[in-house]
């Protein structure tokens, strides 16, 4: 599968957000990207898979192809949101327990522009662990859009009241900043 536009894989986590997921996928064909979605088991349960699929005219990726079966195309940037406490921390340690996780792990070492768009509660946000995940993923050039000028951490049991008004566009816009970076270097 061939295509003329940038191609932008979407890992979605199961968090209020990727229930607004389309927001997202139309923004993003806006702006002339291709988009791709890959599922975490979780976040299946957020959004009309199908909908989806016709939405962006490509499968919903939840898990590892078989041998021989049509492969996603290769991104040129990947966006994972909304991002999870459980997905940054599960990535950051290196653990690959599903397809979603397996395509960041991987994708990270190649180096392909990532993004996060986080979507915690301050309480998980405060956790050491979850600290150094965010670190050990910026060390490794992960663009993690957490703090001032990207996602703030919300307090606990607010994040229903916080989807209609989630980023998307930070995530996109950082993208091709970075993409643009990339091209102007020799």
């Amino acid at each position: 599968m061939t295509t003329d536009g940038r191609v932008l894989a979407v890992v979605v986590c199961g968090a209020g957000p990727a229930t607004a997921i389309g927001t997202l996928i139309g923004l993003a064909r806006d702006r002339g990207w291709v988009v791709q979605v890959i599922a975490t088991p979780a976040a299946l349960e957020f959004f009309d898979r199908t909908a989806i699929e016709t939405l962006t005219g490509h499968p919903v990726r939840r898990q590892y192809a078989k041998p021989g079966a049509p492969r996603s195309l290769i991104p040129d940037a990947v966006l994972v949101a909304p991002a999870t406490y459980n997905t940054i921390n599960k990535w950051a340690l290196g653990i690959s327990d599903t397809y979603a996780l397996g395509v960041l792990a991987e994708t990270t070492g190649i180096g392909v522009p990532m993004i996060v768009l986080p979507f915690v509660n301050s309480a998980l946000a405060e956790r050491a662990p979850f600290q150094r995940s965010v670190e050990s993923l910026r060390a490794e050039g992960v663009r993690i859009l957490l703090g001032p000028g990207g996602i703030e951490p919300h307090p606990p049991r607010t994040g229903g009241d916080l989807i209609g008004s989630y980023p998307w566009h930070l995530g996109l816009d950082e993208a091709e900043r970075l993409l643009s970076s990339a091209a102007q270097r020799p």
